[in-house]
């Protein structure tokens, strides 16, 4: 029952923090404004460092700003001290959303303040600095901690020696693999693998042997002898040292890591590239004698695991090696490949994706839209409507769906006319057009200006008995509100409602916008009327937006009469801030203060938070001279106490 009350207050404020932030722009953002709504509860009485724990998580875990900004705030309060409880509390949601720089000043603060940390926060500190491609602190942060290894535990242990030794800091990953040794951790096949694969290009033969055996006698280490054996030897191969690796591989059969085939033709393949005929020769008897087939699955758990911890890179050279020598591959481990090496190295995925094909398979869908994705990242639009050959060729392409991913990544990549080439594919199949592929040939004819192509392909998608859905509006109104074809953007609009599709927000800023770019003004309020009608919360989302199209245009008297006449349940303090910013950048200063003044006595709670909000842009602002100018006036004329009087003004 002790625990009720102060888990009612964490809910309650928490509750606060998260209604205040939804009504800031950019939402969930910590400002000035969410301080006023804490001092406003009344809390210096009952904070403590546990309430704030309880805050932070659960209630603000993943909304890391509104996290951050508590925590801050909490430590200015007077008689106020942190305490291991709530900066576990902070770094574990600062972790969850890799905000690297907020953790190491979190840190930071730790080490000042002689704060000891329960061990089981760096278990989200440290994967969540590795994920953020941060590996030296990640390292550094270890450092402190690794006399607590166990409770750190063996996974993120090695993650962390994989990825020092993938990023080419070998001599920490050596110190990793000596501290792991001597705290007794148990090493995988990734964090050994990845690792001695890397310090097998430079170190010497025995060294290599030494730490097998180290790791090998360990009975909490579970390595896979095979997967080992082949990453050692392309180690030793990668660094021009075939020598060793034809050595090490008697050596490491002794130590049952039996060699498999794979082992054994890089070997061949390396003396075969040196030109070496009897050497290669020699190798190939031994594998004749000795080899083993490779486990397919043994290689299938490796690579997959390598793509979760995100080695791609190796995940790549593997698959390569695998794939050169014709070796069997998984259909998921080729799906995995083909999708994430796509995002490093596209001509490498489309090597995958010719093996898959060549084999008689093809890739998922979901496969297929990652490598075109990446493929139109990288500006391969060749190589991406190849693929779609190759696939065609195959009847890849059956119905709306495969159709809707290749026609989407065409349009994406500015292969409109292979993309207009498609609709007649599918009508020899007998398929006709979705919305979705409309909307993509739209999309796509309205980015490269080609207006009267979209037109045509409206006019045809609603003979064709094709509906259009929301988006299809939005992206013939956006168009036609840009070029200035405004009178054609509002029939759609009206055609839209009389469909019965309901605008969004996409559609009432593109319209409203395109408007007040041509001073259609009476419209322009015709159309937001109908947001308010449609939806008051809609209405609110997009009345900043307004704002700003019509100050950006001069419409100051007009955006005063807009704002004036919003009921109580609309206005906020953001459009208004936007309009006495708009006001002061236009030196128009008396008719500022006249709407302050008219805000002072229909709603002075508003007042305050314009308040705040004029006095915080100020430090963000790279021209503030007009806002100080208009606070200044504001000073003079003694207008409010938030900016009058509490900033100086005495009255009299």
């Amino acid at each position: 029952m002790t625990m009720r009350p102060a888990t009612d207050l964490a809910t309650r404020i928490s509750q606060a923090i998260i209604s205040a932030s939804n009504r800031t722009r950019p939402a969930r953002k910590w400002t000035p404004l969410l301080e006023q709504t804490l001092h406003q509860l009344g809390l210096r009485d009952s904070l403590s460092p546990s309430l704030v724990a309880r805050v932070i998580n659960p209630y603000l875990l993943t909304h890391h700003s509104l996290a951050l900004g508590f925590f801050n705030w909490a430590s200015q309060q007077p008689n106020f001290t942190h305490s291991p409880l709530s900066y576990h509390s902070i770094l574990k949601s600062l972790s969850l959303s890799r905000q690297i720089n907020a953790i190491d000043s979190v840190l930071k603060q730790v080490k000042v303040n002689k704060i000891t940390l329960d061990s089981s926060v760096y278990r989200f500190i440290i994967p969540s600095l590795i994920q953020g491609k941060n590996t030296q602190k990640a390292f550094s942060v270890f450092n402190e901690v690794k006399f607590n290894c166990e409770d750190i535990g063996p996974e993120i242990c090695n993650s962390l020696l994989a990825v020092l030794a993938s990023d080419g800091y070998i001599d920490n990953a050596l110190k990793m693999f000596d501290e792991m040794s001597h705290r007794g951790v148990g090493f995988s096949t990734i964090g050994f693998g990845v690792f001695i694969w890397k310090f097998c290009e430079n170190a010497k033969l025995g060294q290599v042997l030494s730490m097998l055996d180290e790791v090998r006698k360990r009975e909490n280490s579970m390595i896979n002898g095979s997967v080992i054996a082949v990453l050692i030897i392309h180690g030793f191969c990668k660094g021009k040292r075939v020598e060793e690796a034809f050595k090490v591989l008697d050596e490491l059969r002794i130590r049952e890591c039996k060699p498999d085939f794979i082992a054994y033709r890089i070997v061949a393949e390396e003396f075969k590239l040196m030109g070496s005929v009897f050497e290669r020769e020699v190798v190939l008897k031994k594998k004749r004698k000795l080899g083993v087939a490779p486990r397919t699955n043994d290689y299938r758990e490796f690579i997959l695991g390598l793509i979760v911890e995100r080695r791609i890179c190796e995940a790549k050279e593997l698959g390569e090696v695998i794939v050169s020598g014709n070796f069997t591959i998984d259909d998921d481990v080729l799906n995995a490949l083909i999708g994430s090496v796509s995002s490093i190295d596209p001509r490498s995925a489309i090597v995958f994706f010719n093996f898959m094909i060549e084999k008689g398979r093809v890739p998922t869908l979901s496969t297929l839209s990652n490598l075109s994705k990446n493929l139109c990242k990288r500006n391969k639009s060749d190589e991406l409507v190849e693929v779609y050959k190759v696939l065609s060729a195959n009847d890849y392409f059956t119905d709306m769906e495969s159709y809707n991913v290749m026609v989407s990544f065409l349009c994406t990549s500015g292969r409109l006319r292979e993309a207009y080439g498609v609709i007649q594919e599918m009508k020899r199949k007998g398929l006709d057009p979705d919305v979705s592929f409309y909307n993509s040939l739209m999309e796509a004819c309205c980015r490269e200006d080609l207006l009267r192509p979209a037109k045509k392909l409206w006019d045809q998608m609603f003979a064709s008995g094709c509906s259009g859905n929301l988006k299809t509006y939005n992206i013939l109104i956006s168009k036609f509100s840009e070029v200035g074809e405004i009178e054609g953007a509002l029939r759609l609009f009206h055609n839209m409602l009389e469909k019965g599709v309901a605008p969004d927000a996409t559609t009432y800023t593109s319209l409203l916008e395109g408007l007040c770019q041509e001073t259609n003004l009476q419209a322009a309020f015709e159309v937001f009327n109908k947001s308010v009608n449609q939806d008051v919360m809609l209405a609110r989302s997009i009345l900043s937006t307004f704002m700003i199209s019509l100050c950006r245009r001069g419409h100051f008297l007009v955006a005063t009469k807009l704002l004036r006449g919003l009921s109580s349940d609309l206005g906020h303090s953001d459009s208004h801030v936007i309009l006495l910013k708009s006001l002061a950048d236009a030196r128009e200063v008396e008719m500022a203060i006249e709407h302050i003044k008219w805000i002072q006595e229909s709603s002075p709670t508003m007042l305050q938070e314009i308040s705040a909000e004029l006095f915080a842009s100020l430090s963000s602002s790279s021209y503030p001279e007009p806002i100080l100018l208009l606070l200044h006036a504001l000073q003079e004329k003694c207008l409010d106490s938030e900016i009058g009087a509490g900033k100086g003004c005495s009255r009299s």
